[in-house]
């Protein structure tokens, strides 16, 4: 005899081991969010509407599938029949061998329950896949018979088994069970459309496929009319008519998918290079991106932009920003978001408020060039703002701009991660063509479509893992195989390096590898460190020196070198060699630092390879000497100059009008704007003016670095609860099967009935005298129990000592010894012998 199968889904997980039901919460970790009481509470939890369709959302395609065409099969089904929805008449190897798999998935997530004998779909997940008018079904098929004629009258029903060739019955049901078992039969369903006149096996063939609804008249033609006395087509509303479901199926050859996808897509390389050259490449990108990075801070170190009203960065400043990097918008709003998530940026919370660099990028600043890089590929790895929909549109209909709300997309971390993932399954400088991606993702999360969300992000991540250095010429690097904590792959001897063109077949080997935790990141990031530094280049000490009052820095510069340069030149041209220009504002500029002429002159000579030329020679001495013969300072603001003559020079000019300006002494003018606009004023007029103190001393105006208080880096938005590690895995089912066995264990009958529901219910007095009964006699009870918080629970103890108002007992439920108020016990009640 045959053992009886669970009777529900509570029962199906009480059969489960440890194993199974961590695999369970580790997919669908918001069941343990809180964790639950017991195992009934867990498949109620489990049954949900907004568990079940997380959980459908994280199938692929095929395990989709198999779960639509378990909702349009008995409930319960068999795996035979199961199999034939999934195959069909001729059957399918392919999908006959992936089939156990898929069901094997659908089980573990709790979708499915029973053996293979009665397979059962969670209800809520039937009701979301099966067929109906408002949710087609994406196999097309459409109501059984019986649901097609639910409220069809009596004598209708009649002369429609009468036309099909069937006996007339007693009652509505039987003559439908009659209809539903000759539309099942394939001999006899066949013999049955072998009478069908051509035009009505077309309408058929329109609707067999789906959507299987469609519009009649009143007076419907003949080839309707023929289907329509047969019930090959059944009405379901004045004008609208349907395909059964069963016709479907014989017409389908059993098929519940016109395709079904046992297997996932295979990535496509449009082009395999060798691994050095990826390598090399990738990391020439990732020290652009620290020099990039390091440029928007630097421009924005006196204070950047200011912060919208609505928060973010306005599309002036954004194009303001793309300028000053020399990229395109999209690109700089990249780089913004990227030193944002990297915690290296932020809003300086002023009145007038403004973005600025962080004291954690000072930090950063002082590491060395691969720690800096692993650091901004940690945060784009874990971000959830996304740089991609900057200048898209919110629900509201409003411009979503870059450091404003309304960036995050909790699916991009695990998008990025996945993308990734696949492009580490390739062998060593394999580039997967976009398309071949994009389709291994569809099958992977089909039914996660978002206005294709998840398309974009794939797309956004493999622009972005080039420009941060992640990959090289479209393939993964070994230090962003090392990021992301990925097994190097063994070598194919079968790809032959190639340049762009035919797309290539290439061995692909899935490779599974899960987000790692903080800790593993921290070793996995110093693994990439390790192998990006070596492919680094090392700054340099020198600039070459040109005769058109230029310098040629050959490669990156060491940083107080470059941030001198910075000071006293102006960046003309970048690329694999940046050139500088000097001009009379760069040098006053360094003046007005506080070098001197004579520091500027030792400078140069300490750091270039070429002699220094005599153009810039006499450059900075002329500025030098005309450097500081005006004095600028602070009454509302005035100017004085020993040299009079120059102060009626400056009086005469057209353009000092808007200074208003008047002579107060033979050597003193006084002017109504205040000391900064005298200065731009004066120098736009091609004078070398100099700020002074109110004790006449001459400033030295360094540029002032402009920080935010200290600020941590936005948080992830999280897609749904995190999952779960093993220790928390442990402890929630250890805590579930502790209250599963005070739930479920069974009681001796109370004389009198138990009120307030499942908790035992007794008096102080019967509650105390069991107790004291049960430390001597060693026996277990079931008792209520209510906590300091008012939540109510029911537990199983070995009661050791009752004193003082406590009992101090072994808790069966949570597995350790521990003492209770008796005041807070509501009842009690013995187990049965049998406990």
């Amino acid at each position: 005899m045959s053992t009886p199968g669970p009777r529900s889904l509570a029962e199906a997980l009480r059969l489960r081991d440890d194993a199974s039901l961590s695999e369970l919460l580790r997919a669908r970790p918001d069941l343990i969010t809180p964790v639950p009481t017991d195992l009934t509470q867990l498949a109620t939890r489990a049954g949900t509407r907004a568990s079940v369709v997380r959980a459908l959302e994280r199938l692929d395609r095929f395990a989709l599938q198999t779960a639509q065409a378990l909702a349009v099969a008995g409930d319960p089904a068999s795996y035979g029949e199961l199999l034939g929805l999934m195959t069909g008449d001729r059957g399918e190897p392919a999908v006959a061998a992936a089939l156990p798999r898929a069901l094997g998935t659908l089980r573990a997530q709790a979708l499915v329950w029973g053996d293979d004998e009665r397979l059962r779909l969670v209800r809520t997940a039937r009701e979301l896949l099966a067929p109906s008018p408002q949710h087609p079904s994406p196999t097309g098929l459409g109501p059984t018979v019986q649901e097609a004629t639910a409220g069809m009258s009596p004598g209708r029903v009649q002369e429609i088994v009468t036309q099909a060739g069937l006996a007339t019955t007693h009652d509505s049901v039987s003559a439908v069970a009659a209809l539903t078992g000759l539309f099942s039969d394939r001999a006899r369903m066949a013999a049955l459309l072998a009478e069908a006149p051509a035009e009505s096996r077309e309408v058929l063939d329109r609707l067999v496929w789906g959507p299987p609804y469609g519009q009649v008249t009143a007076d419907p033609a003949p080839r309707l009319r023929w289907l329509l006395d047969r019930g090959l087509l059944l009405p379901t509303a004045p004008g609208t008519v349907v395909l059964p479901r069963e016709v479907a199926l014989h017409l389908r050859s059993g098929r519940a998918h016109r395709t079904t996808e046992p297997m996932p897509p295979a990535l496509e390389a449009t082009a395999v290079h060798r691994p050095q050259v990826v390598d090399t490449t990738a990391a020439g990108q990732a020290y652009t991106a620290l020099a990039t990075v390091e440029e928007l801070l630097k421009d924005w170190d006196e204070g950047g932009p200011a912060v919208l009203r609505a928060g973010g960065l306005s599309v002036r400043d954004l194009k303001r920003t793309a300028v000053a990097l020399d990229v395109a918008e999209p690109v700089a709003a990249f780089w913004v978001e990227l030193a944002y998530a990297a915690g290296l940026l932020a809003s300086d919370g002023e009145a007038d408020e403004r973005f600025a660099a962080t004291p954690a990028h000072d930090e950063w600043l002082q590491q060395p060039a691969d720690l800096r890089w692993t650091r901004l590929a940690e945060a784009w790895l874990t971000a959830t703002r996304t740089a991609g929909l900057v200048g898209g549109r919110d629900a509201k209909d409003r411009t979503l701009s870059a450091l404003g709300p309304g960036l995050d997309r909790s699916a991009a971390p695990e998008v990025r991660h996945r993308v990734l993932t696949l492009l580490a399954g390739l062998p060593q400088g394999a580039v997967p063509s976009a398309e071949s991606v994009l389709a291994r993702l569809a099958w992977e999360r089909p039914q996660r479509r978002e206005d294709d969300l998840r398309a974009r992000l794939a797309r956004w991540t493999l622009s972005e893992a080039e420009l941060l250095g992640v990959t090289g010429r479209g393939a993964l690097s070994a230090h962003g195989r090392a990021l992301l904590g990925a097994p190097a792959p063994a070598a194919d001897k079968t790809a032959e390096p190639s340049g762009p063109g035919d797309k290539l077949p290439v061995h692909h080997t899935p490779v599974v590898v899960e987000p790692l935790s903080p800790a593993e990141q921290a070793v996995a990031s110093a693994a990439a460190a390790r192998l990006l530094a070596p492919l680094l280049p090392e700054p340099l000490d020198h600039v070459l020196l040109q005769a058109d009052l230029t310098a040629v820095a050959p490669g990156p510069l060491q940083r107080p070198l470059a941030a001198m340069l910075g000071v006293l030149a102006d960046v003309e041209s970048k690329g694999g060699a940046t050139v500088y220009r000097f001009t009379p504002g760069s040098v006053r500029r360094a003046l007005d630092a506080g070098q001197t002429a004579a520091d500027l002159h030792a400078f140069l000579a300490a750091h270039s390879r070429t002699p220094v030329p005599q153009p810039l020679t006499y450059l900075i001495d002329d500025v030098a000497r005309r450097h500081g013969h005006l004095r600028v300072g602070a009454a509302s603001a005035y100017v004085r100059c020993d040299d009079d003559a120059l102060l009626n020079e400056i009086m005469a000019d057209k353009r000092a009008a808007a200074l208003r300006l008047r002579r107060v002494a033979p050597t003193v003018l006084a002017a109504q704007a205040d000391p900064a606009a005298l200065l731009e004023g004066l120098r736009a007029m091609g004078f070398a003016p100099a700020a002074e103190s109110a004790e006449g001393d001459v400033l030295i105006t360094r540029a002032d670095a402009h920080r935010t208080p200290p600020r941590t880096p936005p948080e992830p938005v999280p897609d749904g609860p995190p999952t779960p590690d093993a220790t928390l895995l442990a402890a929630a089912i250890r805590a579930i099967r502790a209250g599963d066995l005070a739930a479920t264990a069974p009681r001796k009958p109370s004389a009198a009935p138990l009120a307030g529901g499942d908790l035992p219910r007794t008096g102080s007095a019967e509650t105390l005298a069991t107790m004291q009964a049960a430390v001597l006699t060693g026996e277990a009870l079931w008792i209520g129990y209510v906590n300091a918080e008012g939540a109510a629970s029911q537990r199983v103890i070995a009661p050791i000592r009752v004193e003082g108002g406590f009992v101090t007992a072994y808790d069966h439920t949570a597995d350790e010894v521990r003492t209770y108020p008796l005041h807070r016990v509501t009842g009690v009640a013995e187990l049965a012998d049998e406990a």
